[in-house]
């Protein structure tokens, strides 16, 4: 079934029905790549929800969620294509076999052909799909190098992939690309000129709140604004790793699961490995100085 995408509320509710809760300036970017076939360069804090929109969209509009995890070194082996090297040996072992070794010209057709090919996600994702063009989610483009980035300019500017054997593969419809940044480096402006981009940043108290019930809707109204009161608090200290949105979200599961109503300095202590990932962070909360931010963090919660 079709989802209805023609307004910016429209694609703001389809969203809110996958329990992403997106203001109106992320929805309006995603509004915005759907109507023109634009890719969108998300960037901003990890664990501010980049990577969730991209599994949040496909669920909404019914396509295939197509993932490349970036890595330093990655290449167009891992991105993609590479050939089945092992089966190729395997069917060339039984032409000879079989007396056709002559026949060079034809078995280098086959083994360079589709059965032999191992196809990664940037081909995937020009394939068609059940469903319609598949959501692209192209994560963490800082951690690739610049040759990769330049690679990608041919992909996002054609949606298409070359493959020298069989030449170029180009999407008979463009997919939906999402690629998301962490900002651990600079992407080069050419990549970014191709895109639609949007800053996610952390939320308001409000929004996170919002964010928060819609996730984890089993915590009661108390629990959920005490921790989101403490975790905006919390991020206003000089930490290694300010804790995300995900975070927020783990440590009230974390919390629901020890059947806890309310914060209190033990408990904190005792669950600071679910907002918080370097132990210096973690040895500086440890006391009086959680108390301190808690007790900040319930008068900000008193009415004014």
């Amino acid at each position: 079934m079709t989802q209805d995408c023609s307004s910016i509320e429209r694609v703001q509710a389809l969203l809110s029905d996958q329990s992403y809760v997106a203001d109106r300036a992320l929805s309006t970017v995603v509004f915005l790549a759907l109507a023109l076939n634009r890719p969108i360069f998300l960037e901003g804090e990890p664990g501010t929800g980049k990577t969730e929109i991209a599994k949040a969209i496909a669920t909404a509009l019914g396509r295939r969620l197509i993932r490349l995890q970036c890595y330093e070194g990655l290449d167009t082996t891992a991105a993609v294509y590479e050939w089945n090297f092992a089966s190729q040996m395997i069917a060339i072992r039984a032409a000879e076999a079989q007396g056709d070794k002559d026949n060079t010209g034809a078995l280098r057709k086959t083994l360079f052909g589709p059965e032999f090919l191992i196809e990664r996600p940037l081909l995937q994702a020009m394939r068609p799909q059940p469903g319609g063009p598949p959501v692209l989610l192209i994560d963490e483009i800082d951690r690739t190098d610049e040759p990769f980035e330049a690679f990608l300019l041919e992909a996002l500017s054609d949606y298409q992939v070359t493959i020298p054997e069989l030449g170029p593969i180009k999407a008979a419809e463009p997919p939906i690309v999402i690629l998301t940044s962490n900002r651990t480096r600079e992407v080069h402006d050419a990549l970014k000129r191709r895109c639609l981009y949007h800053w996610v940043d952390y939320p308001d108290f409000a929004r996170e709140l919002e964010i928060l019930s819609a996730r984890a809707p089993e915590a009661s109204d108390r629990l959920s604004r005490e921790v989101v009161a403490f975790v905006q608090r919390l991020r206003s200290e000089d930490l290694f790793k300010k804790p995300g949105v995900a975070e927020t979200i783990d440590w009230a599961k974390c919390l629901l699961a020890l059947d806890v109503l309310e914060l209190s300095p033990e408990v904190i202590a005792d669950t600071l490995g679910a907002i918080l990932k370097y132990q210096d962070d973690i040895a500086r909360l440890q006391g009086m100085e959680a108390k301190k931010i808690l007790d900040e963090a319930r008068q900000s919660l008193e009415p004014a």
